[in-house]
């Protein structure tokens, strides 16, 4: 088992907290789970959400850069063969379709 820290509860707002030693080396910020099981609190982190991408801190940076759109008769694609367009592949694999 490992090292035991000595912690206070105390009220805050309509809650009862409990601080955490930094010691532990627990990230600030963090959701956590808490189940009450016969008289002692499990605590579990919750995973971290994923994070967003927030397109206000690129949005016009390209400004002045001399990018610009493709035009759309710059839009061409090659045709090229796909796997299952070959009958003997599709009857094989994709008998239903």
């Amino acid at each position: 088992m490992g090292k035991e820290y000595t912690t206070k509860s105390f009220k805050s707002g309509n809650s009862v907290a409990i601080r955490i030693p930094a010691a532990l080396g627990i990230e600030p910020d963090r959701e956590w789970s808490v189940e009450e099981k016969n008289g002692e609190l499990i605590l579990r982190p919750k995973d971290k959400p994923k994070r967003k991408f927030n397109i206000d801190k690129v949005w016009g940076c390209a400004a002045g850069s001399g990018l610009q759109f493709i035009k759309p008769e710059d839009r061409v694609f090659e045709e090229r063969p796909l796997l299952w367009d070959d009958p003997e592949w599709r009857a094989k694999h994709m008998p239903d379709a």
